[in-house]
């Protein structure tokens, strides 16, 4: 049976290690999301990172987001070529990245999420970034983290 597996890339070298991990895997067909957040990080601080000084609101102009979602088309195509035989889709959303992961994983029949993660290692313990995080406790498939 061929295992669906969502494989979210920013084009960090985490999100990188994750596709090539998930190309290791046996009997895979791999989509790719990549994530373009527009709003601000913190809607609770108007102003604090807003470039329009609005909590909440788009926080960039409709080039950037075209620029970006460019981008991420570029790096899903580069990607394509090294995936081989190994059936592949490419996939370009707005909002927010947790929420955005977990929502394409349980509408797509997703059986497998692997994704990198920018945590460090303090004291023994593996924190895992925020994202990586929230998607791991949200999602109600099997969700593997790697680290680079």
């Amino acid at each position: 049976m061929v295992e669906h597996v969502l494989v979210p890339i920013d084009g960090s070298p985490a999100s990188k290690a994750a596709y090539d991990y998930s190309l290791r895997m046996s009997e895979v067909e791999i989509t790719v999301l990549t994530v373009v957040n527009p709003f601000d990080i913190d809607p609770l601080s108007p102003g604090y990172q807003s470039p329009l000084g609005k909590a909440g609101m788009p926080a960039y102009s409709q080039e950037w987001y075209q620029k970006e979602w460019d981008n991420a088309k570029e790096l899903h195509e580069e990607l394509r070529e090294t995936a081989g035989d190994v059936p592949f889709e490419g996939v370009v959303k707005m909002g927010q990245p947790a929420k955005q992961i977990v929502k394409y994983a349980k509408t797509h029949d997703v059986d497998h999420i692997v994704m990198g993660t920018h945590g460090k290692e303090d004291f023994s313990n593996i924190i895992l970034g925020s994202v990586a995080e929230k998607v791991a406790h949200r999602a109600p498939m099997t969700v593997t983290i790697v680290r680079k």
